[in-house]
């Protein structure tokens, strides 16, 4: 406790470059301290290395316990009011016994990876297999998402691992155009349609089908095998706050009209992810991608939707890129997967 009341005061009175140099010593002599004691065996320790990238911090655990050896990776942020974390020691983690289902309000920080898989830090995951149980979960299944090419990405990774699901052709052009994959033997469609203004992008796209995410919303009967997953941000991030923030409201009215007349209807929030700065990053700073993931949860705090913590995940990760790799988005999706099955 005094630990925590001494950490909160240096940030919130000394918020230069080296008070957070000393933070960080400080936070690994406390994880070090809790893993020590945690262990009945004082010889069964871990270590723990801290790297500090920008603004993020990635904290790296290397835990032996008896046979045990295990790697996690956390994105951790320095946020103003400190909550206590637990150490526990290896092989004697809490279970946690509530199933992942929308409504559920994540934390900071959300989750960890450990040997590429992500673990959510607020519920019980079922990791889906990628022929049979994946199969079984769309079934039947009225897929929307809506929002830029991170979430495009989706349609790119289900394509290559559900082999049932075919792409249809809408007579589109370019990667801005909207995609569709259908399984016609179990009833299953998913459909990408990017965001409309703004688009930030050196390639050609039509805009004769063009539409903003609230109305497209509102084109939407809705029922219980109807899924929407939204996602807005990489391309706002060079406009004026109230730009995104005047969006993102017009999505939450959009959802909440369409709770009215489809209450069963699932809604899906993931969140914009961590990107490269080797060009404009005055422009497309995580700065601003940050202070957008924090609209976007106050914004939508009160409705019944699920998020996807992808600023959490890619910063765990620690890909440093606007598309990140496979096995950050297989992670997305089995996060996915277990709001809607």
């Amino acid at each position: 406790m005094m630990e925590q009341i001494f950490i909160h005061r240096a940030v919130t009175l000394f918020p230069n470059a080296a008070v957070r140099k000393l933070l960080l010593m400080l936070m690994f002599l406390l994880v070090f301290w809790v893993i020590y004691f945690s262990s009945k065996d004082h010889t069964k320790v871990g270590t723990v290395s801290f790297f500090r990238i920008s603004e993020k911090v990635t904290v790296t655990l290397n835990v032996h316990h008896d046979q045990c050896k295990t790697w996690v990776n956390m994105g951790v942020e320095i946020m103003k009011n400190f909550t206590s974390i637990k150490v526990l020691p290896c092989n004697k983690s809490k279970n946690i016994e509530t199933k992942c289902q929308l409504g559920m309000k994540t934390p900071f920080p959300s989750g960890y990876t450990m040997e590429k898989r992500w673990i959510a830090a607020f519920c019980k995951q079922i990791e889906l297999n990628e022929s049979k149980n994946i199969n079984n979960c769309l079934k039947r299944k009225l897929i929307y998402l809506m929002g830029d090419s991170t979430l495009r990405q989706w349609i790119y990774y289900l394509q290559k691992v559900v082999k049932t699901l075919k792409y249809f052709d809408l007579h589109g052009a370019g990667a801005f155009e909207t995609h569709m994959l259908l399984d016609a033997e179990r009833h299953t469609l998913i459909q990408w349609k990017k965001h409309s203004h703004p688009i930030v992008t050196k390639s050609r796209y039509s805009v004769k089908v063009d539409n903003y995410i609230p109305r497209e919303i509102d084109r939407i009967a809705g029922d219980s095998d109807t899924v929407i997953v939204i996602t807005i941000g990489q391309h706002f991030r060079p406009f004026p706050i109230n730009l995104f923030a005047r969006r993102a409201i017009n999505i939450q009215k959009a959802i909440e009209r369409l709770f009215l007349r489809s209450p069963e209807t699932k809604v899906i929030l993931k969140t914009e992810n961590t990107r490269d700065m080797s060009q404009n990053a005055e422009i497309f700073s995580d700065f601003h991608g940050y202070i957008q993931n924090l609209i976007i949860r106050d914004i939508f705090v009160d409705l019944n939707v699920g998020i996807i913590d992808a600023w959490d995940m890619t910063i765990a990760y620690d890909t440093n890129n606007i598309h990140p790799p496979d096995h950050v988005i297989r992670n997305q999706i089995n996060m996915f997967l277990n709001y809607i099955c």
